[in-house]
C-alpha cells in the first residue's frame, strides 16, 4: 500500500514539473496573459497611486510596489543583481549610489535600446547626462525628481539681526561666499545664534556644486590631487565653524527638529525636499520661514533618483512603457503636488499648476519658483561607486573638528582612511 502511494507521489511530482517546464517558468505572467511588474521603491512618493492608476488605464499589467528604507533598499537590489536572480523588473536609484552600479551595466537594460532617446528632450540635459555611461551610449535610467538647492531661512532670525526679510531682497544681499559669511556675522553680532546648523551642512555649500569631487570618470580617486575643490569646501566649512558660524545641530536629529521650529540658528542650505519634513516635523516654524536662491557658487544638487529595469526582467518593454509614463512632465507635476517631489522636467515649471502654487508653511511663498531658478544651474557629476563611503569619512573628520581635533590632521587622516576603504 505504502509503495503504491510512493508511485502515485512521483507522477504527481512529475506532472507538477512538466506543467512548469510547459510555463517557462515565468512567474510574472498569469494564465489569462496578464503581465506583473514589480517595481522597487524607497522614500516617500506616490509611485504606488500613480502604479494603480497606470493599471486602470492598462488592465493587461499589474504593478507590485514594494518600499523600502533608502540603505535596505540600495542593499537588496545590488545584492538580487550580483546574484543574477530575485531582482525586481523596475527599481528606483538615488543619484548619489547610481555610480555604484556602473560596473555591473550587464545587470541593466540599456533604455537607449528601448527608444529613450525620444524623450531626451524632456529632461534637464545635466540629470539626463548623469544617468548615462562614460561613453554615452548606455542609459540606466530615467530621470524622476532632483533636488536643486535654494537658502531656507528664518525671517525671525533675520529681523532681529536687522537683515531684509523679503526674498528678493535677501537674494540680492547674500550672492556671494563673502556676503554669507558677512551676514553671518551680522547674525551672530545680534541675535548670538548661529548661521547654519552643521558642519555637513557648511561643508555641502560648496560640495553639492563642484563638478569633480572624489572621483574621476574613471574611478580613479582625486580627492587629494592637486587643484581638486573638496579640499576648498573642507577648508570653508571650518572657516565658518572658527568663526562661530556653525551650530551642532545634526540633520534629522529631535535637537535638529527643536532648532527648526524656534529658529535656533538663521540658515538652511538644503533641497526642495526639505520643506516636507519640515511641515512635518517642524509645525512651530510654520509661517517664519522663507526660501529665496542661493550665491551661485552654492547652487548645487542633492538627491533625486532615477527608474531602472535590471536586466532579469522578462517584460523590459512593458516595464519601459510603465517608467515613461510615470515620470512623465505630467505625472512629475502630480508626484511635486502630491508628494513634494521636485521635477526634473522642466516643462513643469511652464505649467500653470507649478507656476501659481504656494506653500503655506512658508507664508504662502511661491518657493517652487526659487527651486526652478537654481534646478538650470547644476552641473552634472560624477560621483564615484563609493561615493557614500568617502563622503560619511569626510563628514566624521569634519565632527571631530567640531569637537576639538585639527581641522589639517583631521583632513589629513580622513584621506588616509578613505585611500584605504577605496583599496578594498
Amino acid at each position: 500500500m505504502r509503495g503504491r502511494k510512493n508511485v502515485i507521489a512521483m507522477l504527481l511530482l512529475s506532472t507538477t514539473l512538466l506543467l512548469a517546464a510547459c510555463s517557462g517558468g515565468d512567474e510574472s505572467s498569469s494564465e489569462d496573459g496578464k503581465v506583473t511588474l514589480n517595481f522597487w521603491t524607497f522614500g516617500a512618493t506616490n509611485y504606488k497611486s500613480l502604479a494603480e492608476e497606470y493599471e486602470k488605464e492598462n488592465p493587461n499589467v499589474e504593478i507590485n510596489v514594494k518600499t523600502s528604507e533608502l540603505g535596505d533598499h540600495h542593499n537588496s537590489l545590488f545584492t538580487s543583481i550580483s546574484a543574477g536572480t530575485g531582482a525586481p523588473d523596475l527599481a528606483m536609484i538615488e543619484v548619489d549610489q547610481l555610480d555604484r552600479y556602473r560596473e555591473a551595466q550587464d545587470r541593466f537594460v540599456n533604455l537607449y535600446d528601448l527608444g529613450a532617446e525620444e524623450i531626451q528632450g524632456d529632461y534637464l540635459d545635466w540629470k539626463w547626462n548623469m544617468a548615462e555611461n562614460t561613453d554615452g551610449d548606455f542609459l540606466f535610467g530615467l530621470p524622476t525628481d532632483i533636488g536643486p538647492k535654494a537658502m531656507y531661512y528664518h525671517t525671525g532670525v533675520f529681523e532681529n539681526a536687522n537683515l531684509p526679510t523679503d526674498p528678493d531682497k535677501v537674494s540680492e544681499m547674500i550672492s556671494s561666499p563673502e556676503q554669507f559669511a558677512d551676514a553671518a556675522q551680522q547674525v551672530l553680532d545680534e541675535t548670538g545664534k548661529p548661521m547654519v546648523d552643521s558642519m555637513e551642512m557648511a561643508y555641502r555649500a560648496n560640495m553639492d556644486a563642484l563638478e569633480k569631487s572624489y572621483f574621476n570618470q574613471d574611478g580613479e580617486l582625486i580627492i587629494d590631487q592637486e587643484g581638486n575643490e573638496v579640499k576648498d569646501a573642507y577648508d570653508y566649512a571650518v572657516s565658518l565653524y572658527e568663526q562661530d558660524y556653525v551650530g551642532s545641530y545634526e540633520m534629522w536629529t529631535p535637537e535638529w527638529a527643536t532648532a527648526l521650529n524656534k529658529g535656533d540658528f538663521a540658515v538652511e542650505m538644503a533641497p526642495a525636499w526639505l520643506k516636507g519634513y519640515m511641515t512635518e516635523n517642524a509645525p512651530e516654524g510654520k509661517g517664519n520661514w522663507k526660501v529665496t536662491t542661493l550665491p551661485s557658487e552654492f547652487a548645487g544638487n542633492w538627491g533625486g533618483s532615477y527608474v531602472a529595469i535590471p536586466a532579469e526582467t522578462e517584460h523590459s518593454e512593458e516595464a519601459y512603457k510603465f517608467s515613461k509614463w510615470l515620470v512623465s512632465p505630467e505625472n512629475q507635476l502630480k508626484s511635486f503636488e502630491e508628494s513634494g517631489l521636485f521635477p526634473s522636467a522642466p516643462s513643469v515649471y511652464e505649467m500653470d499648476e507649478f507656476v501659481n502654487n504656494t506653500d503655506e508653511y512658508f507664508g504662502g511663498q511661491n518657493t517652487a519658483a526659487y527651486f526652478a531658478e537654481a534646478a538650470k544651474e547644476i552641473p552634472a557629476v560624477y560621483k564615484g561607486p563609493k561615493y557614500v563611503t568617502v563622503n560619511n569619512e569626510v563628514l566624521t573628520a569634519l565632527r571631530n573638528v567640531q569637537e576639538g581635533a585639527d581641522p589639517e590632521k583631521e583632513w589629513k587622516e580622513a584621506v588616509k582612511r578613505i585611500e584605504g576603504l577605496v583599496k578594498r
